[in-house]
């Protein structure tokens, strides 16, 4: 997601962005630790850098996440 659609989503919406990334970061870590398939480190390299935006996000938004 660019940071410009995430700047433009409310404070609930961004939690809730947030909490399923997180729900889809722990299944696809769990997914590399079982196969040990490396492919899948490019999507939780995107994933992480996803949640890092939207905490800064609701940082500047003055939320506490």
């Amino acid at each position: 997601m660019h940071i410009n659609e995430l700047r433009a989503m409310s404070v609930d919406a961004l939690q809730g962005k947030m909490q399923q990334l997180l729900l889809d970061l722990s299944i696809e870590k769990r997914k590399i630790a079982a196969t040990g398939v490396q492919s899948k480190k490019v999507k939780v390299r995107e994933m992480k850098r996803t949640r890092a935006q939207i905490l800064t996000i609701l940082k500047e938004k003055g939320v506490k996440a």
